[in-house]
């Protein structure tokens, strides 16, 4: 199965936020949007890096309450793995747990973003399609 296939099912947000942005307003719109990370990029189509609440987490025992003073560039992860639409979910799956991360950029040749796809994503997708067959039994059976 292709990442191409989640894409249609997760819609056109991509959550992006400015490097110079404070962590303060990284904060809000994370929990305004109920996501877990953030694309930072100036034009709002090529990724400068991504910031997740992890990273906040993380500089919460370095800088205490003045975390949210800094900026979004000073927290960022620059060095983002992305994938492509033709990238298979079950490879994606596996890059993200072993390296640890949760939120990829799928982007198309040029490096522009088409999407964000989530661990929570991708394990949504395979459950589905584990319980699809199990569904079809089911119903096969009612009739």
């Amino acid at each position: 199965m292709k990442i191409a296939q989640i894409l249609t099912q997760n819609g056109p947000f991509i959550g992006t936020i400015k490097a110079g942005a404070s962590v303060k307003h990284l904060v809000d719109e994370l929990r305004h949007h109920n996501i877990g990370a953030l694309i930072v990029s100036e034009d709002g189509r090529h990724i400068d890096g991504i910031v997740s609440e992890r990273d906040v987490v993380r500089k919460l025992s370095e800088y205490s309450g003045e975390v949210a003073n800094l900026k979004v560039s000073d927290i960022m992860t620059t060095e983002v793995r992305t994938c492509t639409p033709e990238e298979s979910v079950e490879d994606l799956m596996q890059a993200m747990t072993a390296h640890h991360f949760r939120h990829v950029p799928v982007v198309e040749e040029d490096g522009s973003m088409l999407a964000v796809v989530s661990m929570g994503d991708l394990v949504r997708h395979h459950l589905d399609d584990l319980h699809a067959p199990h569904e079809a039994i089911v119903d096969f059976r009612k009739r």
